[in-house]
């Protein structure tokens, strides 16, 4: 499909530029015959779901340029006045676009899947204009900073990445300076705001929306079981204001240290077990002293429990992977904590095979990108490259995606804050986001539950954002 500022109502919701089984090679569009002026005339999205490989777009020579090695000056500093005067557009009417990405160094492989992305989106979406040039970060800080003054210096008026906050925070003030955008692939939410929005997917987002799940399905109380690291604080910041704000209560919050050594005690003490196991024995001493036919009965039906009383929540939150994940999980039935009656809810770590394996976590639910478009970028990516892509291959898809249709838009300044934070949102492989004025991004997940067989979606993902942007 082709990316374009989503416009409400839904029926002028275009969908983002999935163009998943577009392809590479083939005659190249002349621009009435691109998909996005087609879709303009006919008012409907344009889909390149199922265009035939032999029809597939291929790049101008000059659209896609590594990123040049000679001696570069630092733009100058920008001027007083208002900021629409910079970037200054380029002598030739091309629309330059920065990609910052480590392909070299120890993340080379996914600087490399972000780039194999990024040229995918570039093949689907962009018109000729359109020149996306790649810089080779290193992965550090300070090879960000130049890949960034390079950007600039060959006229780039966006920025791509960089992949790690550390770099993000290292180039902020480079691309302040010039009056330039970036849109970096971190999950950092601090490094967000001035000119740096954030596309990764934010663990606030996913708690967001699993709280707002979990209330409609009627549940209110909330626990959460969370490592105790910058991740599960982050977490459970999020859960706090999240379910409170929905109308719920969190009831209990329990943190777990790195290595999960303790796990044992802090879900017994979670569970509120030896309470209730000693409301348990108390119960079944009341009862032995008496001798009808019905204390007798209650007292056999007891003899069979191992605690009595519920605990004080209807959901937790286990937001982990891996072992600690299932040790948490097979630790909660141990202390008679009923997943039958306890909804388990889960973040992205969650969206991996096989947690089904493990009988406890059939049922539970997490957030994850809507898998129709997901799944048929990755089946493109392997496809295309013959190998299969890392998640976050998609913003590489996703980010020049937006950036090509950005570069078609009515603003002056197609890359400014205004177009960027279009309250609408776009629609991508990884299903509908926005950027908020602060530099975060709000996204609309799927949700997926767990079952024997594999992951399941239950809801799919939302195709506009019915509430403005906040």
């Amino acid at each position: 499909m082709s990316l374009k500022p989503l416009r409400l109502p839904f029926l002028g919701l275009a969908v983002l530029a999935i163009g998943l089984l577009a392809g590479c090679a083939g005659g190249a569009p002349t621009p009435s015959q691109t998909p996005v002026a087609a879709s303009r005339a006919s008012g409907a999205p344009t889909s390149t779901l199922s265009a035939p490989a032999d029809r597939r777009g291929v790049l101008g020579r000059t659209q896609l340029i590594p990123g040049l090695n000679e001696p570069v000056r630092p733009p100058p500093p920008m001027a007083a006045g208002p900021m629409s005067q910079r970037p200054v557009p380029d002598a030739n009417g091309l629309v330059r676009v920065g990609l910052l990405a480590p392909l070299t160094g120890p993340s080379a492989p996914i600087g490399q899947a972000l780039l194999n992305a990024a040229q995918m989106a570039l093949f689907d979406v962009a018109d000729e204009r359109f020149v996306l040039q790649a810089y080779d970060t290193q992965g550090t800080p300070e090879g960000a900073t130049d890949a960034a003054q390079r950007a600039l210096a060959h006229g780039a008026q966006l920025l791509l990445g960089p992949l790690f906050s550390a770099e993000a925070r290292a180039v902020a003030p480079v691309a302040d300076a010039a009056g330039v955008n970036l849109v970096a692939f971190s999950t950092d939410p601090a490094i967000a705001g001035g000119r740096v929005f954030v596309l990764g997917f934010l663990v606030q987002e996913q708690v967001r929306q699993m709280v707002a799940y979990a209330r409609a399905q009627g549940l209110q109380r909330f626990a959460a079981l969370a490592p105790d690291s910058d991740y599960g604080r982050a977490v459970v910041e999020a859960f706090n204001r999240y379910v409170p704000a929905a109308g719920g209560e969190v009831t209990s919050v329990a943190y777990y240290n790195a290595e999960g050594s303790n796990l044992n005690d802090v879900v017994r003490n979670l569970a509120a077990y030896d309470r209730r196991k000693q409301a348990l024995e108390a119960q079944k001493a009341e009862l032995a002293g008496k001798d009808d036919e019905i204390s007798q009965l209650a007292l056999e039906r007891l003899n069979r429990l191992e605690t009595v009383g519920e605990v004080d929540f209807e959901a937790v939150l286990l937001p982990d992977q891996g072992t600690r994940l299932t040790q948490a999980a097979t630790l909660l039935p141990f202390y008679d904590i009923d997943s039958g009656r306890v909804q388990l809810l889960g973040t992205m770590l969650w969206n991996t095979p096989g947690l089904g394996r493990e009988p406890v976590m059939v049922g539970g639910v997490y957030p994850a990108p809507p898998q129709d478009s997901n799944r048929q970028f990755f089946a493109r990516y392997r496809e295309l490259f013959g190998r299969a892509a890392p998640s976050i291959a998609s913003h590489g898809y996703d980010a020049v995606a937006l950036a090509a249709v950005l570069a078609r838009g009515e603003h002056a300044q197609p890359f400014s804050a205004d177009a960027i934070t279009n309250a609408s949102g776009f629609a991508g492989v990884d299903g509908i986001f926005r950027f908020l004025p602060n530099g975060l991004s709000q996204r609309g997940f799927a949700i997926m539950q767990v079952t024997r067989e594999g992951a399941t979606e239950i809801e799919k993902g939302p195709t506009t954002f019915e509430s403005p942007a906040s």
